[in-house]
This record gives structure tokens, sequence and C-alpha cells, in this order.
């Protein structure tokens, strides 16, 4: 990791704007897609693909899923008894756990859509607020199976009300969807799973196909196609944002442990190696401490050598003089994850403007957010936390207004309508008031 000093130089390396879909690539992989689509340009074989997607539906579904994970579908969709049984074939402790992170899930949302909405129903005069009728949620798979992400982005939508919930998944190395995803697709009650991964899904998510209904939003985290794919179908469908790489920001001062900043530090730079993983501390013997700390525990990881070339790309550590200058820094990054591992960390929560999740107390580590805290771990990441909220109940609703004009408020405020109507030139808007006002 490298290790930074002074507020200055830290200042130039946190501040960021964001280029939507700004991932790099390695020549390899570029001169693969070159040999399987023609073109190297990430974004030009996402538009392939969406683009046949669209066209030919569950064929394209299936020749991409062959052309790319080298597995060939016989079924797009997931029967319900394969849903309903997968629980049964997974470890019993594991099958409780994700019912106790369910429950944590479902509880604070449940909390949040009571005071932000009132239980979805007519907010007051002028404002109706309805759930969408139906929502894909993407969880990543392939290599690995990601039940936390299921919960994460289907119960929210449940809770919201959605009257359907979809999940997009990829199928493993075997031809099959995870049984432990399609038991954390039982627990948050998902209404129908299909077998389909990367860009393809989205774009059947965005269009729909014979199989795959078209939804009204797509969210949920995943690759670079996934990214730019949803990026592409944006105004056919809402999205939830464009999520990059996963990035965690510790703030620590004297009091905190080097070991448990190493874990911390380490924990986001198993994930991939463009994962960033930052520590700002006014403690130069900490941060030295730290650094020799993290060495020692990365050779105990199964992810090493991920993690290793993580912290090589994108881990720093940066000595300031004071805790207000490391606030000012994280601000200027607004990281997806912020932890404060501090004395008084709470005097600290109101000076912090930007930030996906802030983690502060006893134990502020991101895996408990990950996993059981109850808010969505689906989170703003590059910087967006500037301008964007985590995954919630609000988005999961829409909003119509209701206008119903009296004979009283259309003598007192038609006049001034129409005043500005013939203002901008728009005649016929002014007759449409004064019509009815002789009228009446």
């Amino acid at each position: 990791m490298r290790i930074i000093r002074g507020f200055k130089e830290a200042e130039s390396l946190l501040s960021r704007k964001v280029i939507s879909g700004g991932y790099a690539i390695s020549a390899a992989f570029r001169n693969r897609l070159m040999e399987m689509y023609g073109t190297g340009d990430p974004e030009q074989v996402v538009k392939q693909i969406v683009d046949d997607v669209r066209k030919n539906g569950d064929k394209a579904l299936i020749d991409y899923t062959l052309k790319i994970d080298n597995i060939n579908l016989s079924e797009i969709a997931v029967s319900r008894r394969e849903i309903n049984e997968a629980r049964y074939e997974i470890d019993r402790d594991l099958y409780k756990a994700l019912e106790v992170a369910a429950g944590q899930i479902r509880a604070f949302h449940v909390d949040q859509k009571n005071a932000l909405f009132g239980g979805i129903k007519n907010m007051g005069q002028g404002t109706i607020a309805r759930p969408l009728d139906r929502v894909g949620v993407y969880a990543p798979g392939g290599t690995a199976s990601y039940p936390s992400t299921v919960l994460m982005t289907a119960i929210p939508a449940k809770v919201a009300g959605v009257k359907q919930v979809i999940l997009a998944t990829p199928p493993g190395k075997d031809g099959k969807v995870p049984a432990v995803t399609l038991a954390a697709a039982y627990i948050a009650e998902v209404d129908h799973v299909f077998c389909m991964g990367g860009s393809q899904a989205i774009g059947a998510l965005a269009y729909g196909t014979q199989s795959v209904p078209a939804v009204d939003k797509i969210c949920g985290p995943g690759n670079i196609f996934v990214m730019l794919a949803k990026k592409m179908v944006y105004g056919t469908v809402d999205i939830d944002g464009l999520q990059g790489p996963s990035e965690v920001l510790i703030i620590a001062d004297i009091k905190a442990k080097a070991k448990l900043l190493a874990a911390e530090i380490l924990a986001q730079a198993e994930h991939d190696t463009l994962a960033s993983s930052i520590l700002i501390t006014d403690s130069p013997s900490l941060a030295n401490a730290v650094e020799r700390e993290v060495e020692a525990q990365m050779q105990e990881l199964n992810r090493c050598k991920i993690a290793s070339e993580s912290l090589a790309n994108n881990g720093i550590i940066i000595i300031v003089d004071s805790m207000d200058e490391a606030i000012e820094l994280s601000n200027l990054y607004a990281p997806e994850h912020l932890c404060l591992d501090m004395v008084n960390a709470e005097e600290y929560l109101d000076k912090i403007t930007n930030a996906g999740c802030i983690f502060y107390g006893y134990a502020p580590t991101v895996a408990m957010g990950d996993y059981v805290a109850g808010p969505s771990h689906a989170l703003p990441t590059s910087g967006t936390a500037r301008f964007a909220s985590p995954l919630n109940i609000s988005d999961f609703i829409k909003y119509t207004n209701l206008v119903n004009v009296t004979r009283e408020e259309l003598e007192k405020y038609g006049p001034v309508a129409m005043t500005i109507a013939e203002a901008e030139g728009l005649q016929a808007h002014s007759r449409t008031i004064h019509v009815r006002l002789t009228e009446s």
C-alpha cells in the first residue's frame, strides 16, 4: 500500500469526477473481445448483445450463454419446484443464517416504508404514491454465488409492494443456478427466477423475451457488461445506478488497532483487483503498523493474489494532521463504505456529507452491513455518493400528482395562469381557462 503524507497531496489524489462506464480492461481481454465479437470496445459488444436479445429473445439468451459461458441451456426459467426445494439442498445453518439476515433486512425496510410513506397510501392533498408493477433484480454469479445480493435487492422491493420481482442470475459451472441463490430467492419471496447473466440478461429484463417478462426497473450489481447494459437500456426502464468496483475508506485515530484495520482493508481488497481500500489517520505510528499488519495477514487469505493486486493498484494510507482534515478528504472522495474507527465517532456524523454507508460504534466493519445489519448493501460507488443514495424503499415507488381544481380556485388563480400563458405566447393555454371562466 502506498503511504501519502499531507492533506494537499491526498486532496489531489482523492478528488474524482465519475466517467460512467470507465472500467479499464486488459489488452488480452480486449483481444478476446475482438475475436468473439469483431470489436475490442466493450460498449460496442454490449450494444450487439442487447440488440440481438431485443430482436431474437430466448434464442439469443441461449446462444450467448453457450458462447460466453460454454453452457448449453435447455430452459431459461427456473421452475417453482426447483426454487422451493433448494432450501433443503444447502447446509441447514446456512439457511438459518439467510433467514436471520432476511428478517433484519425486512424489518429495517418496513420501518423505512412506514416512516417515509405512511404505508404507501395517499400522501395527502395532491400526490398518490404507488409501488412499481414489476422489478428485475440481478445477482452476479458464474464463478461464485451471492445470496446476500438477492436478499438486499428483492426484499426492499417486496416490502415496497412491488407486484412481481424477477431474479436474473448466471448459471454455475453445472449449468444450473446455485441452490444457495435459489434458497435466498425463496426466502425473499421472489416471483420468478431466470438462469441468465451478463448484458444479455439486462437486455431481456428491459425488453422482454418469449419467456422473460419486461420489467419497469432493474437493480443490482454486476461486471462491466452488466453496468454498460444498464446504462444502455436506461430510459426504456429505470435503473438503480451504475455501480463500479467496491471501495472502503477508513478514518482511524491513535486508539484504533492495527490488526482490526488491516482485516477491514483486506476484506475490501479480496473483492476484486479493481477494489479500493483507503485508510486516513492522524497517527504516523498507526499507519506504519497497519502497513505491516496488512502484509502479514494477506498471506493467510485464499484470495491472496487478488487482494495483493488490488492493494498494489488502489491501496492507500494517508497521514493527515487532524480528524477534520480526514473528514474533509472523505467528503471529497464520497466513498461507498466509510468506517469511523475513532473515539467519539458520533460527534463527526453531522460533518459527513458524502458516503454510501457509514459504519461506527463498537465494531465498524463493512461485513455487518454486507449481510445482517438491515439496510441494503446496494450502495453508490465511484464518488456518486455525492448525489446518489443506497437502494431503499423509495427506489420502488412512483408518484402521481393529483390536481382537483375547485370553482373558487379557478376564479382566484385562473387569471394568474392566463397572464403567464399569454407571456409565453401560448394563446390556446390561456383560452382553455378563459372559456371555463366565462362558461361558469
